[in-house]
This record gives C-alpha cells, sequence and structure tokens, in this order.
C-alpha cells in the first residue's frame, strides 16, 4: 500500500465527515492500540478475522475497562474496517459480523433545583478568578452547553445585547441559544473591569487565547480539565458529590422539561441531529413525573 490506512482513515474523519479534535484523539488513541494488538497476534488489518476480532474484544473487556470504554473502543475499530471494505483496501468486513457491545444506561441524574441554587451561590468571592467561576457554572447551567463547547467560546460568539450565544457543537456544526437575565449578569460581571481583564497576561501566547471568553490561570484559553476542576471545587463546597459540567447540562434539559418545554426546542438547546437521543438524554426521574402529574393533571387534584 502506497499510504498507510490509518493516516488516511484519520484524513477521511476529519475532512469528509468533520469530526470534532476530541473524537479524532479518541479514535487515534483507540485504533493504534489496536494495531499493537494486531502485532502481538502476529496478523494485520487485511488478515485479521471474526474469530481476532471477538478475541481482541475479549482482550478489552479483561483489561477492566469499563462497558462504555470497551464501546467506544470497538466502535472506532468497527468504523475503521467499514472504511477499509467501502474503499476497496479489504474485500470484507469482518467487524460488521462481530455483536455489538451493550452499555448499561449511565446518563447523570439531573440535580434538584434547590442543589442547583446551593451551587450557584457557593461562589461567594468577588476576585476575578470568583467573577469567571460564577459566570462558567451560570453559563453552563443556562445554556446546557457541553463543557468543549464553553471551553471553545470566543468573545465574537457571545451577543450580551440579546442575550445569544453561538455555539459550535458535534462537527462544527452551530448553533444559536439563548441565556436568561442571571447568566447575563455574571457575565458582564466578569467582562467588567477587575474580572476577565484582570486575568489578561501582558503578552498573548496566540490570538486564540485571546479571543477566549474563559481564560485560565496563566491568561491561556481555559482547558476542559480546569473548567471540570471549577465544577468540581463548588460541588464540593455545596456538598454536591462527584459534580460534573455534564450534569449541569442535564439538569438544565431537565428542569426545562419539567417545567413545560417542548421537547423539540430541548433538542435545538442541546444541539442534538435526533429527538430520540433527547428522549433518552433527559429522562425525567419518576418521582419528578409523579409530582408533576398529581399537581397539573385536573383528575388526579380531585379528593376521594
Amino acid at each position: 500500500m502506497a499510504s498507510n490506512p490509518l493516516d488516511t482513515f484519520m484524513t477521511w474523519m476529519r475532512v469528509e465527515q468533520g469530526r470534532s479534535v476530541n473524537t479524532l484523539s479518541a479514535y487515534q488513541r483507540d485504533l493504534d492500540n489496536y494495531l499493537v494488538w494486531l502485532i502481538s497476534q502476529k496478523t494485520t488489518i487485511i488478515k485479521v478475522s471474526v474469530q481476532d476480532l471477538e478475541k481482541f474484544l475479549a482482550h478489552l473487556r479483561k483489561s477492566g475497562r469499563a462497558p462504555k470504554s470497551v464501546a467506544r473502543h470497538f466502535a472506532a475499530v468497527r468504523m475503521f474496517h467499514r472504511y477499509l471494505n467501502q474503499e476497496g483496501l479489504r474485500p470484507d468486513n469482518p467487524a460488521a459480523l462481530v455483536d455489538g457491545v451493550k452499555v448499561p444506561s449511565s446518563l447523570p441524574k439531573a440535580l434538584a433545583e434547590e442543589d442547583v441554587i446551593r451551587l450557584l451561590g457557593a461562589v461567594t468571592g468577588v476576585d476575578s478568578f470568583a467573577r469567571r467561576d460564577r459566570a462558567l457554572l451560570e453559563f453552563l447551567y443556562a445554556t446546557g452547553a457541553r463543557v468543549g463547547e464553553v471551553c471553545n467560546l470566543s468573545m465574537g460568539d457571545i451577543d450580551m445585547e440579546d442575550s445569544l450565544v453561538r455555539l459550535f457543537g458535534k462537527g462544527a456544526k452551530e448553533r444559536i441559544v439563548p441565556f436568561g437575565r442571571i447568566c447575563r449578569d455574571a457575565l458582564a460581571d466578569y467582562f467588567d473591569l477587575g474580572g476577565r481583564s484582570a486575568l489578561t497576561p501582558q503578552h498573548w501566547k496566540s490570538r486564540k487565547d485571546s479571543d477566549a471568553v474563559f481564560l485560565g490561570v496563566h491568561g491561556t484559553r481555559l482547558s476542559r480539565q480546569a473548567a471540570w476542576g471549577i465544577v468540581r471545587k463548588y460541588g464540593d463546597i455545596a456538598k454536591i458529590k462527584d459534580l460534573s459540567p455534564h450534569a449541569l447540562r442535564h439538569s438544565c434539559a431537565t428542569h426545562m422539561l419539567v417545567h413545560g418545554a417542548d421537547l423539540r426546542v430541548v433538542q435545538e438547546l442541546l444541539g442534538h441531529a435526533s429527538v430520540s437521543t433527547t428522549q433518552i438524554y433527559t429522562k425525567v426521574d419518576i418521582q419528578v413525573l409523579n409530582e408533576m402529574y398529581r399537581e397539573s393533571h385536573p383528575r388526579a387534584r380531585l379528593k376521594s
């Protein structure tokens, strides 16, 4: 072969499929691991059989990986072999004959509204970092944005006058999302003197950093890890265990549904391609459903 099949596959994923940097990184890592395993088995991507792939799947499971990790890893292998078959690099697709990996539902439970209030009230300082952290938490809950979307925000993406933000989701798909007054006030406070300006360095490392909405300790664009750390920090202060940015996204969607938002509106807000994804993602606790039923159904309110 004139070129490396993995390199051409990754180029195809980036150019033709428009996959995000994070997705590409995960695919590269998983497929590198797969190719190393093939070498250990003295086979290649052209010779590997269905039995070999089932053996590889068993290897992943025995390695102690979580089911979700195994499923993601094998999904990369399956996509790679589909590409090889479509491009004529091998006549068949053995991965298509291997049973998929079942993953138990593991959506984070939505926070109670009083927990959200307690979390957002946990930021008590007035210094630049406190103002940034308050704006970050308010923004995550107000918009339901993914943490990567928030970290990639640039100043030109936010319209403070109309309280709108432009987010770039999976596959660089663009959507416009509104945010409320409290979030707007937190952002305005962060953008005011002594907020974001106090976090700017004398010399920017790159223009990408200078455009960033949320800045880190050294005046660089806030990383995903740092954003996670901020959310976890105030979760600990508010006594909310294992809090993540994704839990705030889930809480935003769930609370909107509980208060009567249309499912299609929530789908658009979250940037889901299919409404079925939103239906799964925004499962509402059965206790909340029971309470809403008793409060809203006319026959449920009648006394016996």
